[in-house]
């Protein structure tokens, strides 16, 4: 993992992975009901530590949520960009598409749920 230099790079790497946490937690937890979960580990960082709680997810959302981290953790661009702002994609198409619906979903539950201040992250 590229090692934030600053304590406010550690921080708002903390949160985005948080956010892809949540996200990826409430797709799963929504639309595979019937699909086995299993506990998610990842070596690039504790989600226990991030997301406050024991994540499971199905084996789809366990590799569309790795790739996402991975390459949120190895982003170049400083200061980091929204995702769809960037100039240069690093998702992988395939990727890519999935997490557009897992962030259209989650944010949509999270603004109908009360929570606003994830609508101001999905405009920008």
């Amino acid at each position: 993992m590229i090692q934030p230099t600053t304590p406010k790079q550690r921080k708002q790497l903390d949160h985005d992975l948080a956010i892809l946490v949540k996200f990826v937690d409430i797709y799963c937890r929504r639309k595979h009901t019937t699909r086995q979960r299993q506990p998610f580990e990842f070596g690039l960082c504790d989600i226990k530590e991030i997301y406050g709680r024991e994540l499971r997810l199905c084996p789809s959302c366990k590799k569309l949520l790795c790739h996402a981290i991975t390459k949120r953790t190895h982003c170049p661009m400083d200061p980091k960009p929204a995702c769809k702002h960037c100039p240069e994609h690093c998702y992988h198409p395939k990727y890519r598409q999935q997490i557009r619906k897992v962030m259209a979903y989650s944010g949509r539950h999270l603004v109908l749920t009360g929570r606003l201040d994830y609508l101001l992250h999905l405009l920008f």
